[in-house]
This record gives structure tokens, C-alpha cells and sequence, in this order.
């Protein structure tokens, strides 16, 4: 398993509701989650190893909001 930051645009729970059944049917994903209270609304995904960031952003897109993979929190 591996944890997978990201920046995103995702700011409310009406947000997460668009997001949730991209999110939810990668079989890859283990968990995720969204802290809205952080001010870059970070999205913590768990998975599987072989999982791409690329392939995150495209599903959080697809529910219509933006993601950008972050290495480190400040």
C-alpha cells in the first residue's frame, strides 16, 4: 500500500458528492479522504503500489475538480 497526497479544488461536501463515485469505483483505491479544513483541501488516497498519481487527478476531474500530487505537507 501506498499514500498518495494531493492538493485540490474540492471545498465542500456537495464537492466530495461529485467526486465520490469516481473515487469510489477505482478498485485500486483502498481509502481516501478530504480534509476541507486544511487550506489546500488535501485528498489522502491509500492504495494499491501500482496505482499512478495520473490516474487520481483523472478520476478527481472527472467528478469535475482539479488535483495536484503534493510530496510533502507544509
Amino acid at each position: 500500500m501506498k499514500t498518495i497526497r494531493f492538493k485540490t479544488n474540492i471545498k465542500c461536501n456537495g464537492c466530495l458528492a461529485a467526486v465520490t463515485p469516481f473515487l469510489d469505483q477505482e478498485g485500486q483505491i483502498k481509502s481516501w479522504k478530504v480534509d476541507l479544513i486544511h487550506p489546500d483541501k488535501i485528498l489522502e488516497v491509500i492504495a494499491d503500489e501500482t496505482l499512478s498519481p495520473e490516474r487520481v487527478i483523472a478520476l478527481v476531474s472527472l467528478g469535475g475538480y482539479n488535483a495536484e500530487q503534493i510530496f510533502h505537507l507544509q
